[in-house]
């Protein structure tokens, strides 16, 4: 199984502009749902993405999250529409 801080890092090193547009990232395992729960938060947008097992996998695997990449430029763009 993925570790949480693992998972998150992992995240980041695939999108380091996360970082630099100050979004928090959190990420919990579901275990009804059996998808990690990353959420994404700036201020006062947040956006809550579910991470299926296999994708998780391709992630930490170096990867690219596509769906995850998806969300993260949608909150971004929702960020500098302000």
């Amino acid at each position: 199984m993925i570790e949480k801080a693992e998972l998150c890092e992992k995240i980041r090193e695939l999108y380091p502009d996360i970082g630099e547009c100050g979004i928090d990232v959190d990420v919990d395992y579901d275990q009804a749902k059996k998808v990690w729960v990353v959420d994404l938060k700036k201020d006062r947008h947040e956006l809550k993405h579910h991470l299926e097992q296999e994708d998780a996998d391709l992630c930490m695997e170096g990867k690219q999250c596509v769906s995850l990449g998806l969300e993260i430029a949608q909150l971004r763009d929702n960020i500098k529409q302000l």
